[in-house]
């Protein structure tokens, strides 16, 4: 076994953190960020799986990548300038606060059917064509639609067919089976409070394992058995999230 070690400040890093009204952004610029198709900017891990969807389905040919990352300077104009143009309501309703915007995380992108007009605060995306092809393959890749509808009153935002979200597999994959919006996962995803009771599934013939790791002071640990693959991300809430792959 090896051990581990993450400081209180990780926990606001990592593609599963918790963004929205109630737990903020912690850093102005997220880790690497790389251009995807006409330069939009995401996480590396995150364009690498997104580029490679659209390699699958064909995608850039008929999607248009709309706004990926943004700093808080960009998140802040788009909230003033959408306010004096389409009022609080319908500001609330389709764009988050400065500071509480899942695209300052770098993890997020909206995408549109690709036409001679896109609307970039609400941009067309279709269950249907393309647009449903890639809805179909998202969480293979790790992306979820994080703003479906009928979860407004738990997301705090509108319904947003545009927007996906960057969790990683196997996260996306189970969140999808089972309805689960982000402020729903990360709370469920606390019973399983020990790498000794982990959540198990099964992805690609291998088993995988996934806890939640409270954090501690001054520095929390964590145990992982060697040489098996295994990722670690802050839940921006109150601890860390353990996956394990088996050997």
């Amino acid at each position: 076994m090896k051990i581990i070690t993450r400081q209180e400040a990780d926990i606001h890093k990592g593609p599963l953190i918790l963004v929205n009204r109630q737990h903020k952004i912690m850093y102005e610029i997220p880790g690497e960020l790389v251009a995807v198709e006409e330069n939009i900017l995401l996480e590396r891990q995150a364009a690498t799986l997104l580029e490679q969807l659209m390699k699958e389905i064909g995608g850039w040919s008929s999607i248009v990548p709309v706004s990926g990352f943004r700093t808080m300077a960009e998140q802040q104009k788009i909230w003033d300038d959408t306010l004096r143009a389409s009022g609080l309501e319908f500001t609330r309703t389709y764009v988050a606060a400065p500071g509480c915007s899942e695209h300052q995380t770098g993890l997020a992108i909206d995408l549109g059917l690709r036409q001679d007009h896109i609307d970039f605060i609400c941009p067309q995306f279709p269950d249907t064509g393309i647009c449903g092809k890639f809805r179909k393959l998202a969480a293979d890749y790790g992306f979820i639609l994080r703003y479906p509808a009928g979860k407004e009153q738990i997301t705090g935002i509108g319904h947003e067919p545009w927007h996906f979200r960057y969790v990683g597999i196997p996260h996306a994959r189970i969140m999808e089976v089972s309805g689960m919006t982000l402020e729903e996962y990360i709370p469920w995803l606390q019973q399983f409070d020990s790498p000794l009771h982990p959540y198990c599934i099964r992805l690609s013939g291998r088993a995988v394992y996934i806890s939640y790791i409270p954090v501690s002071q001054p520095l929390t640990r964590i145990e992982i058995p060697d040489n098996a693959p295994y990722m670690l991300s802050g839940n921006n809430v109150n601890g860390f999230i353990l996956t394990q792959w088996s050997k």
